[in-house]
């Protein structure tokens, strides 16, 4: 297994429970990192958390729904670090609302954020990944693989990420940059907290899970298992495993089951 001792990373969404697993366990490794968020006081804290453990980490902040933010953070990150190695787009947000309820603007936040975040972020820093023949990992999910009821915008972005980066992984072949997507199912973060409901504001409907929701240190570790054998495609842990057959090959009962257990009537 390779091993990114020195390499230099930029890691998205690194305040958020992922991002924090990712940053410890790739810095454990003796990665360089870049962190971005654009909550500036968890970045901090995170930066703080991590230099406490011996570990190098640059917090800068960033608003990935904008171009220009995500352009210039890049730009700076690489000037700071000589280059990059890896670039990890992990952060994303979500909704919790049926379509019929929900505005399109919010359905247009979730992508900017989760898709075009991450199309930004790759833009800027793919000259540098290419000059040091590096590696892409996106944080997609489940969702991207299979329908989620009342997530429909959240999916959509989730879709979207892997026929970018599935195409871009086949674009870049002969460059010798690397591209994985990572597909888990549900994972114990605070994402549910800060959800759009469908108005915008807050969500009027529970966060519901199917499956066992997994701790983010061992989502990293899977994450950073694969990364280091540049995988194309990881769907982590039996439950994802078994929900992809299921959804592939009798989408009628996946669906059913689905529906049973993220109940779209269901109210906080």
């Amino acid at each position: 297994m390779a091993s990114f001792a020195g390499k230099r990373i930029l890691l998205t969404g690194a305040a958020g429970g992922i991002g924090r697993a990712l940053a410890h366990r790739f810095g454990r490794d003796g990665a360089r990192l870049v962190l971005l968020d654009l909550d500036a006081a968890r970045l901090q804290a995170l930066a703080a958390e991590l230099d406490a453990a011996g570990i190098s980490a640059l917090p800068l902040q960033c608003d990935l729904a904008t171009r220009d933010s995500c352009e210039t953070v890049v730009r700076q990150a690489a000037r700071e670090l000589d280059g990059l190695d890896v670039l990890i787009n992990n952060a994303g947000i979500t909704h919790l609302s049926p379509f019929v309820e929900t505005d399109v603007d919010v359905i247009r936040r979730v992508m900017e954020v989760n898709f075009f975040g991450a199309v930004h972020c790759t833009k800027a820093a793919l000259p540098f990944l290419i000059e040091r023949r590096g590696q892409i990992v996106v944080l997609s999910s489940f969702a991207g693989l299979a329908p989620l009821a009342t997530r429909s915008g959240y999916a959509a972005s989730k879709h979207a990420l892997n026929g970018f980066f599935g195409s871009l992984g086949a674009e870049l072949v002969h460059t010798g940059v690397g591209v994985t997507l990572v597909c888990p199912t549900f994972v114990k973060t605070a994402i549910g907290d800060h959800a759009l409901g469908g108005d915008g504001g807050r969500p009027t409907q529970a966060r519901t899970e199917a499956g066992t929701p997994v701790e983010p240190e061992r989502l990293a570790e899977a994450i950073y298992r694969a990364a280091c054998v540049r995988k194309r495609l990881l769907v982590p842990f039996r439950d994802a495993k078994l929900s992809w057959a299921l959804a592939r090959f009798f989408p009628r009962a996946y669906e059913r089951i689905m529906l049973q257990r993220i109940a779209p009537g269901e109210r906080a």
